[in-house]
């Protein structure tokens, strides 16, 4: 049981530290992180409800829509949601780069407990597999979304655009990660790697984006500040 609990939590807590290190200009509050984890680790009960429901009542169960709504969809929705009304306003959130801290956690939270029911359900011999591709692309996912949330809150223009983008942009990659696993039964490892690795870089780009951002809108500040003393 130990090792299964390790085995599940260690690969999101991970990559949850990488993503927090990579905060080049001041590193969230702890309390606030883990806040942001249990949310989302306390998301996996509501949705599996409705994913019960849904495959008890045999509605939405052909490849493409349980992969695009009754997972992708779903899944980023509700993370979005515990983001955007708990997260967004918060004062601890006053940086772009703050957002992939919180949409990494937040997804993260989800995905680890997701992977120790997956573990409980099916065996320890699963983690490996689990760690690199559900957990891993569940914090890319994370990346994304709190990259686009952050991009709109510190946009003077407040156009709110950039939120529907942190729904939807998440939303499809996840629904496309899963109708790959569901439509390719042999050899999904070759074309699950090659998206892994566009997922990766993807998310990263967007690190690295975020980091741009900060370091702007600090130097704004420090500007404005020179100018009205």
């Amino acid at each position: 049981m130990v090792g299964i609990i390790s085995a599940s939590i260690a690969p999101g807590l991970a990559l949850l530290v990488f993503f927090y290190l990579k905060d080049r200009f001041g590193s969230e509050p702890l309390s606030m992180v883990l806040k942001s984890f249990i949310y989302g680790a306390l998301l996996v009960f509501p949705i599996m409800f409705i994913q019960y429901a849904f495959s008890a009542e045999e509605i939405g169960q052909n490849p493409f829509v349980q992969s695009f709504f009754t997972t992708g969809m779903l899944e980023e929705f509700f993370k979005w949601f515990i983001f955007l009304y708990v997260i967004y306003q918060h004062v601890h959130f006053d940086n772009p780069y703050d957002g992939i801290v919180y949409g990494v956690s937040i997804s993260l939270g989800f995905a680890s407990l997701e992977n120790l029911l997956y573990l409980l359900a099916n065996g320890i011999e699963y983690a490996l597999s689990r760690a690199i591709f559900p957990v891993s692309s569940h914090a890319l996912f994370g990346v994304i979304m709190g990259y686009y949330m952050g991009k709109n809150k510190f946009n003077p223009d407040k156009s709110y655009r950039m939120i529907l983008v942190a729904l939807f942009m998440p939303s499809i990659l996840h629904g496309l990660y899963d109708f790959l696993l569901q439509t390719i039964q042999s050899n999904w490892v070759y074309v699950m790697i090659p998206f892994m690795v566009f997922l990766w870089a993807f998310a990263m780009r967007r690190v690295k984006l975020a980091n741009y951002h900060t370091e702007n809108s600090r130097v704004l500040l420090y500007e404005n500040h020179k100018e009205s003393i």
